[in-house]
């Protein structure tokens, strides 16, 4: 699928391992030569981001700038002549809401973060953002009220962000489509029967919406709990 779509810029989440066990297969992928990859301090297996490139760009950082943060390998942030890339990992606000307190910080401090981006060049945000932001982005939204994913909380969170200054691309694009998901659970068939939720996102500068041409979701595409979504700007 990779190689059809041939991405100028690919974004993978949560890839669980560093560097040096990306599969060979992924380091070979072709028109993709310039690789960079995040994982947390000593947590093998857990979070990681990747971010791949068709052309060398200026400049690459990892992390968001805070200690508290950055140690679970969440984000990679590539600098292009037109935009900033990043490729992020949202954390999980967990079982029975126990991160959802460290949820909300890192809400606001990566929100803090994106606007001094926003401040240099344009932005845009690849990623498991892990929120259904309104009651269209998820099959089941009334019996999924205190799930992590769409509580008020992060909801409210991805409001400030959007509010801040930036778009959900495909919502901007497709305000009322319905049924429109990315991820579905392994269990009860939920994929076949698609009961699932709209949690991965292109989130771009307001300033880019002029430069916005389309944002699909790839919901055919097979190999994962998630499926992949594409980004298309004519910059």
């Amino acid at each position: 699928w990779v190689q059809e779509e041939a991405p100028d810029v690919l974004c993978l989440q949560e890839t669980k391992c560093g560097a040096p066990a990306v599969p060979p297969e992924v380091r070979a992928l072709p028109g993709l030569p310039h690789q960079f990859w995040a994982s947390p301090e000593g947590r093998p297996g857990y979070s990681g981001v990747g971010l791949l490139a068709r052309h060398e760009p200026l400049s690459v950082t990892y992390g968001i700038g805070e200690e508290e943060h950055d140690r679970e390998g969440r984000v990679v942030t590539a600098e292009f002549p037109a935009l900033f890339v990043v490729a992020a990992y949202v954390p999980n606000a967990g079982r029975g809401l126990s991160r959802l307190p460290y949820r909300r910080r890192w809400d606001a401090a990566f929100r803090s973060y994106l606007a001094r981006l926003d401040a240099r060049k344009p932005v845009a945000l690849a990623g498991d953002l892990n929120v259904a932001h309104a009651e269209i982005d998820l099959r089941h939204p009334r019996a999924n009220r205190r799930s992590a994913g769409f509580t008020p909380e992060e909801r409210e969170g991805f409001g400030a962000l959007l509010a801040s200054g930036f778009l959900d691309s495909f919502r901007h694009l497709y305000p009322a489509l319905p049924h429109a998901y990315t991820f579905w659970t392994y269990l009860g068939g939920a994929r076949r029967r698609n009961v699932g939720w709209r949690l991965d996102y292109f989130v771009i500068s307001r300033r880019l919406e002029g430069a916005l041409c389309d944002s699909k979701i790839r919901s055919r595409v097979l190999g994962s709990d998630h499926c992949p979504i594409t980004l298309y700007l004519a910059l």
